[in-house]
């Protein structure tokens, strides 16, 4: 089994800052890339944030300059710092990782974490 388990999520007021973490358990071999997505209520789960294996990132426009993705490969952990929070950023935000699993398993899959609310409100 392979698990990602969100946490940092809350409310926060606009202009302010949370870190998101996800960290991946279970029958890990390696993790290639990891991101985060989030859902705001009646919207399509939009890619926030990527980051690869090797540190290369990536973020949708409407974050850049103010999110940063980050992982700890040691800990199989990926962050999301956002800071300068605006009330469109209110949403569910999802960890998602492509992860090879180790023996006896074979083969490289998609995961996702439960979710995490981050309200942006004053």
């Amino acid at each position: 089994q392979v698990q990602l388990v969100e946490s940092g999520g809350g409310l926060v007021q606009p202009g302010g800052s949370l870190r998101l973490s996800c960290v991946a358990s279970g029958s890990i071999f390696s993790i290639n890339a990891m991101g985060w997505y989030r859902q705001a209520p009646g919207k399509q789960r939009e890619l926030v944030a990527v980051i690869t294996s090797g540190g290369s990132t990536n973020y949708v426009d409407s974050v850049k300059g103010r999110f940063t993705i980050s992982r700890d490969n040691a800990k199989n952990t990926v962050y999301l710092q956002m800071n300068s929070l605006k009330p469109e950023d209110t949403a569910v935000y999802y960890c998602n990782a492509d992860i090879r699993r180790s023996f006896p398993y074979t083969g490289t899959y998609n995961y996702w974490g439960q979710g995490t609310q981050v309200t942006v409100s004053s």
